[in-house]
C-alpha cells in the first residue's frame, strides 16, 4: 500500500477554548481570582462582593499595579528591583514637600493653587526617573548586579525620605493633588458610561484590526463566532465594572457639601454613584502605554530579546547597559506615578508609605506569568496579578486575620506562583 493510498488522516477538532485561542494561564489565573472572590464573599456573608467593596478595592489595587508595569520589564530583563518601595516613599516625600513648603517660599503659590499639584507631580516623577537611571547606570555600566544595588536602594531611599521630612508626617496635600487618590477624584456616572462605551468601541476595533491585519499578512484567523464570543466577553467586562462602581452612591451628606459649593440645593430624594476613579484611569492609560511599548517598539522588542538571550543581544548590537538604564529609568517613573496615587488616596505623607510594596510588586509580576528567567511577561498580567494579591490581603483584613499572618500568606502565594511556572515550564517546554 502506497503513500498515496493511504487515506488522509481528518484534522483533530478543537475544543471551545482552543478556538477562542486564551492564553491558559490567564485563563488560570482568571479563575483563581473568580474562586477567591466567592469564597472570601461566602466566608464575609456577603459583603466582599459589593460596591464599596470593590470600589476600595479597586483604588487599593492602583499603586501596586503601576509598579508591576515596570517590574515587568525588569524581570524579563533578568533583573530585579528591590527598592520600588523606598522609591516610592522618596517620591511621595518630593511631592508633599514641594506642595507645602517648595512652591509657597520659591514660587509664592499656596495650596489648591492650579500650578501646585502639577509642579509636584513632575517633581515626584522626575526624581523617580532620575533616582532610577542611576541606579541602572550601576547595574547596566559599572557590573554591579541588580540585587545588590536595589538592596541597597531599598535602606537608601527609604531613609531619605525620612530625612526630607524630618520624619514628620505632611499634610494636608494640595486638593486638585487628591483627586488621583480615588474617592476623592471621579468622572462621576454619566461620565463613566460615556468612557465605558468609548472604551468598549476600542475594544472592538482592536479585535477588528488585529483580523483584518492578520489576514492581509495571511496568518491563520479565529472563526468569526470566536471574534464575536471575545468582543461580547469585553464588552459585558467592561460595562459591568462601570456598573458596579456607579452603585456605590455618595453619601447623602457629601452630596449636600457638593451642591453647596455649586450654590445649588440638592433636589429631595437625589442620588449619585461615584464611577470611575482617576487613579484607575491612570493605571489603564499606563497599562496601554506599556502594552505598546513591549509589543510595538524597538525598546520593547530590545528588552525581551536580551532577556531571552543576553549574550545574542549584545553581540546583534544591542546596547544592552543604556538599555538596562533605560528600563530602571522607567520603573523609577512608574515608582513617581505609583506615589502619586498612594499618597493622594491617604491625603497625606507618612514615613511607612510603600512599606513591603517590593514584596507585593515583585508578587503580582510573577503571579502575572513574568519569568524570572527572563524573556517572558505580560503588562496585563501583571496587572491582573495585582489585583490577585490586593484581594487576598483585602479579604484576609475583612475576615479578621492578623497582618503577620498575611504577610505569611502572601510569601507562600509567591513561592507557590514561582513552583507553578516552573512545573508549567517543565511540562510544555517553554523557556
Amino acid at each position: 500500500m502506497t503513500d498515496a493510498d493511504t487515506p488522509a488522516r481528518p484534522a483533530q477538532k478543537k475544543n471551545f477554548f482552543a478556538q477562542l485561542e486564551l492564553d491558559t494561564r490567564l485563563l488560570g489565573m482568571i479563575g483563581a481570582f473568580v474562586i477567591l472572590c466567592l469564597g472570601f464573599h461566602f466566608i464575609t456573608d456577603g459583603r466582599f462582593l459589593t460596591s464599596r467593596n470593590i470600589f476600595n478595592l479597586t483604588i487599593q489595587t492602583v499603586s501596586v499595579a503601576i509598579m508591576a508595569t515596570g517590574m515587568v520589564f525588569v524581570i524579563v530583563t533578568r533583573n530585579i528591583d528591590l527598592s520600588v518601595g523606598s522609591l516610592l516613599a522618596t517620591c511621595s516625600a518630593v511631592m508633599a514637600m514641594t506642595q507645602t513648603f517648595i512652591t509657597p517660599e520659591v514660587f509664592g503659590l499656596g495650596l489648591n493653587h492650579p500650578a501646585t499639584a502639577p509642579i509636584a507631580i513632575v517633581a515626584g516623577i522626575a526624581t523617580g526617573v532620575a533616582v532610577g537611571a542611576f541606579q541602572g547606570y550601576i547595574i547596566g555600566f559599572l557590573g554591579v548586579p541588580a540585587f545588590i544595588v536595589t538592596l541597597g536602594g531599598l535602606l537608601i531611599w527609604r531613609n531619605v525620605a525620612w530625612y526630607l521630612t524630618n520624619g514628620q508626617t505632611i499634610g494636608p496635600l494640595d486638593r486638585n493633588f487628591m483627586e488621583f487618590g480615588g474617592i476623592n477624584g471621579t468622572l462621576g456616572a454619566t461620565w463613566s458610561w460615556v468612557f465605558g462605551a468609548l472604551a468598549v468601541l476600542f475594544a472592538f476595533y482592536s479585535i477588528w484590526r488585529n483580523r483584518r491585519n492578520k489576514i492581509a499578512h495571511e496568518f491563520p484567523v479565529k472563526p468569526v463566532w470566536a471574534e464575536l464570543v471575545i468582543a461580547g466577553i469585553s464588552a459585558i467586562a467592561i460595562l459591568g465594572f462601570v456598573a458596579i462602581l456607579n452603585n456605590y452612591a455618595i453619601p447623602t451628606r457629601r452630596l449636600q457639601q457638593m451642591f453647596e459649593a455649586r450654590g445649588e440645593v440638592m433636589p429631595e430624594g437625589y442620588t449619585e454613584g461615584y464611577g470611575l476613579p482617576i487613579s484607575v484611569l491612570l493605571l489603564i492609560a499606563v497599562a496601554v502605554v506599556m502594552t505598546i511599548v513591549a509589543r510595538r517598539t524597538r525598546l520593547g522588542r530590545y528588552i525581551f530579546a536580551t532577556g531571552g538571550n543576553p549574550d545574542a543581544a549584545e553581540l546583534s548590537g544591542i546596547n544592552t547597559p543604556l538599555l538596562t538604564v533605560k528600563v530602571f529609568a522607567i520603573m523609577g517613573g512608574l515608582c513617581g506615578l505609583a506615589a502619586l496615587v498612594a499618597s493622594a488616596r491617604l491625603s497625606f505623607h507618612s514615613n511607612d508609605i510603600g512599606t513591603l510594596d517590593e514584596l507585593r510588586v515583585i508578587a503580582a509580576a510573577v503571579i502575572g506569568g513574568t519569568a524570572l528567567a527572563g524573556g517572558v511577561g505580560t503588562i496585563y498580567g501583571a496587572i491582573l496579578g495585582a489585583l490577585i494579591m490586593q484581594s487576598l490581603q483585602s479579604g484576609m483584613a475583612m475576615v479578621g486575620v492578623d497582618a503577620p499572618f498575611q504577610n505569611i500568606v502572601v510569601g507562600a502565594v509567591l513561592v507557590l506562583a514561582v513552583l507553578v511556572d516552573t512545573i508549567y515550564r517543565i511540562r510544555t517546554g517553554a523557556k
